[in-house]
């Protein structure tokens, strides 16, 4: 894996110690990561995958609230996984944490229940978007769901001038979709309703929106890799 080959937390390594005070100050972050642990609605019987799950914020408040819950965080950057297990140790909570992109997020083959991502895609090129989603798919099983929080359209003008600060720490090219509705038509070709935000909360850096997909075997088998031929002898 490429080290370098990622946004970093503020888009830039050096801002990453700060990570979790911006989030807080800059973000409403109560109101938006309480509406998606409602959302979301973790029990003792799920195995949740929080993909890019930065400093482990969420990934301890779903275990906090469902302690018999396995939770599993994903995420690149070395960094912040190294913070995250530290807040996870210092508050006693097991959690397991993998270095991944979120376009790898099925490659495990763990029967994850419920996959969520947070404050995740608007870093990343396009097509990483449609990868990384497509995998959150492909990680859970039959009947599971994906749920993704993130800076979707910004539908004012003052949404917009606000979301200029997102875009400046994490570059214009990789956030303007999302700021035109990349999210939404993302989720929209998977399953039209899954397109339309189930909330939209107002923030100093913008909207942030939340997104659900109910996952089916006809959604899956539409994802899948095709089948190629040939022989497996090695060579």
């Amino acid at each position: 894996m490429d080290p370098t080959n990622f946004t970093p937390a503020l888009g830039r390594p050096k801002l990453t110690g700060a990570y979790d005070l911006a989030i807080r100050l800059l973000t409403r972050e109560k109101t938006w990561r309480s509406a998606l642990l409602d959302q979301l609605a973790p029990s003792g019987d799920d195995v949740i995958l929080d993909v890019g799950c930065g400093t482990g914020t969420f990934a301890l408040l779903v275990k906090e609230a469902v302690p018999n819950a396995r939770v599993v965080g994903l995420d690149p950057d070395p960094a912040v996984l190294e913070i995250a297990a530290g807040k996870a140790s210092a508050a006693g909570i097991e959690i397991e944490w993998r270095q991944a992109f979120a376009h790898e997020a099925d490659r495990y083959g763990d029967p994850f229940t419920k996959v969520v991502s947070s404050l995740v895609f608007h870093q990343v090129p396009m097509e990483e978007k449609r990868r990384g989603i497509a995998a959150m798919v492909g990680a859970v099983r039959s009947g599971g769901e994906v749920h993704i929080a993130d800076y979707a359209r910004q539908r004012s003008r003052l949404m917009r001038a606000l979301f200029g600060l997102v875009q400046r720490l994490d570059g214009f090219e990789n956030t303007e979709p999302n700021a035109r509705g990349a999210m939404e038509a993302i989720l929209a070709d998977l399953e039209p309703d899954s397109g339309r935000p189930r909330r939209v909360v107002r923030t100093p850096t913008g909207e942030i929106s939340l997104f659900r997909l109910k996952v089916g075997p006809a959604l899956q088998k539409r994802l899948a890799p095709p089948v190629t031929g040939g022989s497996r002898e090695a060579s």
